[in-house]
């Protein structure tokens, strides 16, 4: 499809969402309505409306999307080896767009860069596919109220004022404004070490939040068209001066200084444009606007913004790029920037479970078995941004620390109190350590199609959020081609791919994570073979084990796994003319029974033997039933 066909077809769609939000005269009913509809809010109500339900996106912006379009930080980070669910349906979209993933690594900051508005029209093509979703964009929130068993929204558009119900809320905003409004207990800022454990973070807590960013996209300026901004209020040059390499000591700095031809390149965005979000002297700029009113988030964000354009005008004045200029071609706004700064960080819900730095760098060494519960993977490091705030040589260094890919709690979005309330976006109950890596654009996409399914599976099975079965969610996921283990080298097209993970997903047969260099990997290692210390050792944690009269650590042939399978009470039983079938059944041919099994080999007799899968968990990942 040529890029002038995808403009048509924003324009139609925004066309019709619009003709919608003029149709909603009165109260209305959804199944599932979702408040802001950015990275997770927009892949809940897709996920949503493909399970049959009925589904109300209420968006600030014109745009869907929220950081990754209408904030303009088009360049995805991570997850490209996790091709998950929705954020790999999306990925493809925009490769096709493209025609072809190189043709998206054009900066050297992601695998996958798009121009904003091309984002927010796939968006806008899925969600129209989706068919069962009503989206009123340009509208804010007045008023929510919990009725008996449903809730009642009240929402301004345009210069109208309207009320809808709905059976699930989804608070998908981009600062967690609906848990505010609704006094759902939160946090905000940095934890103390000594209330999550975490070594890394600071003694005391305190309400310093990441630093947001308003973006900025630049094009090549017409020669009838002088490119340089005026000079910006407040501008300083020496704020800027070491954002490059050759302006200052490198001695001096804690941070790589790149050269500034290249630093211009770390945003290169397809047809030859540029995002300006450096973090590096750059245009990152601190405030705490969580807490603050409507009005005040406007005067702060307009600071922020001039922040960026004193940035550029370092950028065109001092450095020399003064044939770049800000587009007018990409945002709906008449000074060309975002319709949103890029917020990195927002309340941070008290959920069922809370996911900290332990969890995640450890899953298997964990008193809770969280990974059990998983729906939602990330591989980024851990990526604080405080450089722009006051005191920051006070604060812990958090910039890439090393962890191994991850998978998140199910309980983390599903708060404590709030009943028929899900989180999403960066408001999920997690440690602000943490946020520093579910923050980015895919966890948050698949957050939001974990939200869509948690809704869905309530309404269908008519109970409360927190008492939706841990693996009907995460068999839901799996269907929909979504991981719930960060496996990097098992993928949704190997024949055993459902199994792996969900054998993995009870912990009978465990992963291997591993940080290398800042590119966090967890390993299934499907065609290694299998231990009997191991397999003892996690058959005995689910309390599964009938002691053997050997015990010695040795490489299990299948004779010898099916034997420790054969002695469990929960077993099918199999003999070798099954075992036979069952091989040449998977096209793995004639099977010798005294050759070393493999952990793929392993998972799919477990599956088939035990179907330990329909076991279901807590949200703390402890056995509920066999």
């Amino acid at each position: 499809m040529k890029k002038t066909d995808y403009h048509i077809i924003f324009t139609i769609i925004s066309i019709a969402f619009s003709l919608q939000a003029c149709q909603q005269n009165g109260q209305s009913e959804y199944d599932v309505i979702v408040v802001g509809g950015g990275a997770s809010g927009v892949m809940a109500g897709i996920q949503a409306a493909r399970m049959e339900k009925s589904v109300l996106i209420i968006e600030e912006t014109e745009w869907f999307g929220g950081m990754f379009t209408s904030a303009g930080v088009s360049a995805i980070d991570g997850n490209y080896k996790l091709a998950s669910g929705l954020w790999e349906e999306f990925r493809k979209r925009v490769t096709n767009y493209y025609s072809g993933e190189e043709n998206v690594k054009t900066g050297w900051v992601s695998n996958v860069m798009f121009e904003p508005q091309v984002g927010a029209s796939i968006l806008d093509s899925m969600v129209a596919e989706a068919n069962n979703i009503n989206a009123i964009m340009n509208s804010r929130i007045l008023d929510v109220k919990r009725m008996i068993d449903r809730w009642n929204i009240t929402f301004e558009t345009g210069d109208q004022i309207q009320s809808t119900t709905g059976k699930i809320l989804i608070d998908a905003t981009e600062l967690g404004d609906i848990a505010g409004m609704l006094n759902i207990p939160y946090t905000i800022g940095m934890d103390s070490r000594y209330d999550t454990g975490e070594e890394i973070a600071p003694i005391e807590a305190n309400d310093i939040i990441q630093d947001l960013t308003y973006v900025a996209i630049l094009e090549k300026a017409d020669d009838a068209d002088p490119p340089t901004l005026t000079k910006p209020d407040g501008y300083n040059p020496e704020i800027f001066r070491c954002t490059c390499a050759g302006f200052c000591d490198p001695e001096t700095i804690s941070r790589t200084l790149w050269p500034c031809d290249q630093m211009m390149e770390y945003g290169r965005l397809p047809n030859d444009q540029l995002m300006v979000n450096w973090p590096i002297y750059g245009n990152d700029y601190y405030v705490n606007a969580i807490e603050m009113s409507r009005e005040e988030r406007e005067e702060a964000f307009e600071k922020a913004k001039n922040f960026t354009r004193c940035y550029i005008y370092y950028l065109q004045t001092e450095l020399g790029f003064d044939d770049w200029r800000i587009s007018n071609s990409i945002f709906p706004t008449a000074d060309g920037f975002p319709m949103i700064p890029y917020h990195r960080e927002s309340r941070r819900v008290e959920g069922m479970v809370r996911f900290d730095v332990n969890d995640l760098a450890e899953p298997y060494g964990q008193e809770d078995d969280l990974y059990k519960t998983g729906i939602a993977v990330g591989d980024y490091p851990v990526d604080h941004h405080h450089a722009a705030y006051p005191e920051s040589e006070n604060l812990p260094d958090l910039h890439f620390y090393p962890v191994p890919s991850y998978t998140l709690p199910l309980g983390t979005l599903i708060p404590k109190e709030g009943e028929g309330l899900i989180v999403a976006e960066k408001s999920i109950s997690v440690t602000n350590i943490v946020n520093g890596t579910t923050r980015l654009q895919p966890v948050c996409m698949l957050i939001g199609q974990a939200a869509g399914i948690l809704a869905s599976l309530s309404i269908d099975l008519n109970v409360p959020l927190n008492e939706v079965p841990v693996r009907r969610v995460q068999q839901g996921l799996l269907d929909a081609k979504a991981f719930i283990l960060p496996y990097a080298d098992v993928f949704v097209d190997d024949a055993e791919w459902k199994t792996i993970q969900k054998i993995g997903a009870t912990g009978l047969l465990k992963g291997e994570g591993r940080n290398i260099g800042w590119r966090n990997y967890t390993f299934f290692h499907p065609d290694t073979v299998v231990s009997k210390q191991e397999i003892l050792e996690n058959l005995n944690e689910l309390d599964l084990f009938l002691e053997m009269n050997n015990t010695e650590d040795q490489v299990l042939s299948v004779a010898g796994f099916l034997e420790i399978c054969n002695s469990l009470d929960r077993a099918e039983r199999m003999d070798d003319e099954a075992l036979q079938d069952l091989w040449m059944g998977k096209g793995w041919g004639s099977v010798d029974i005294q050759q070393s099994i493999t952990r793929r080999e392993a998972a799919v007799l477990l599956d088939h033997l035990l179907n330990p899968f329909d076991w279901d968990v807590d949200h703390r990942g402890n056995l509920l039933s066999k």
